[in-house]
């Protein structure tokens, strides 16, 4: 069986519910997977948008989710780190935690959830970007799994 991502809250590449978005709640939505290669030593996640008019705009960064994790809760804190040892980092909003899709009224934008099982932990300070977690985690996925959904103002 292939490494899985998917969200309980939307389809595969259909719209993503307003509470997800900056047009409500802006919370995370749930997301899950199926166990990843036996070798998985933590996983990392990344949500952004490549149809920002600026470039790909980073949405969510986190990193060091321990290998026995198989979900992530609707709504997921907004912590620097959490008691299991993950830890978040700065999105292009210039914060910490999920920030919900939020693009300029017109066509819909697709948005690339991407959920990366590492052979390592990365051990980054909280707080770092999705450059510093990508550079840090080459050489080190062993699977990775995307979930996409859109949304338009």
């Amino acid at each position: 069986m292939s490494f899985e991502l998917k969200s309980p809250d939307f389809t595969a590449g259909g719209n993503i519910p307003k509470q997800f978005t900056c047009e409500s709640a802006d919370i995370s939505p749930a997301l899950k997977w199926n166990a990843p290669p036996a070798a998985t030593q933590s996983f990392v996640l990344i949500a952004d948008d490549p149809d920002a008019p600026v470039g790909t705009w980073v949405h969510w960064v986190i990193f060091d989710l321990p290998a026995n994790l198989r979900a992530l809760p609707q709504n997921f804190p907004k912590n620097e780190q959490s008691a299991d040892g993950s830890r978040q980092g700065r999105n292009d909003f210039g914060k910490i935690g999920y920030g919900g899709p939020c693009p300029p009224p017109g066509k819909p934008h697709r948005y690339f959830f991407k959920l990366y099982a590492l052979d390592a932990k990365l051990n980054l300070m909280p707080g770092a970007t999705k450059k510093d977690v990508e550079r840090a985690m080459q050489r080190h996925i062993l699977a990775q799994s995307e979930y996409i959904g859109r949304f338009s103002r």
